[in-house]
């Protein structure tokens, strides 16, 4: 196959990849389904279906799926950064840190990738560590309000408060704004 003609799967997955970006997860969960019942062994596919369960919340079912995903291509990067997500939102930090460490190898400027490693981090009370990751996660996505809530915690959790602070205001983050005001009273 010629890498510069898409096949029908590159087809398929830019479609799920659409639908997830209009938060149409059932739509998209569908047609990844659909598309495993021609291309069984497409890790790709796999991948697809355990970020859209992980938007629906399952991580039962994220969990079975990218784990097969992984048996497929275990040098998957993608598949490594979602087990690494998976475990880091089941609180398990240890597995998460050596998971997302291999995903950030593969993919070093991933704000997202880094935003996960750099929380595991700070839940495993590696701070000034967890800070690093998320202010260079910053750098790389100012806008992303997961990155400026972790960022802010983590920087509140090391004592920095006004810098937390300026980092909300900065951003119109009025939840984390809400959290500082209420540690001053």
């Amino acid at each position: 196959m010629n890498p510069t003609i898409p096949s029908p799967l590159d087809d398929i997955i830019a479609n799920i990849e659409e639908l997830k970006g209009r938060n149409q997860y059932a739509q998209a969960r569908r047609t990844a389904l659909q598309a495993l019942s021609k291309y069984t062994d497409d890790y790709r596919i796999y991948e697809e279906l355990a970020d859209i369960y992980i938007f629906e919340e399952n991580l039962d079912k994220a969990e079975e799926v990218i784990r097969y995903a992984r048996a497929l291509h275990p040098d998957s990067g993608t598949g490594a950064y979602l087990e690494g997500y998976i475990a880091a939102a089941r609180g398990d930090f240890d597995r998460a840190v050596a998971i997302l460490t291999v995903a950030n190898r593969r993919f070093p400027n991933n704000a997202e990738i880094i935003r996960n490693l750099g929380w595991s981090y700070v839940m495993l009370g590696e701070i000034a560590r967890g800070l690093s990751l998320l202010r260079r996660a910053y750098a790389l996505a100012p806008t992303d309000m997961m990155i400026v809530n972790d960022l802010g915690v983590a920087l509140m959790a090391s004592g920095a408060e006004e810098e937390a602070r300026l980092l909300f205001e900065r951003n119109g983050h009025t939840l984390g704004l809400g959290a500082i005001e209420a540690m001053d009273n």
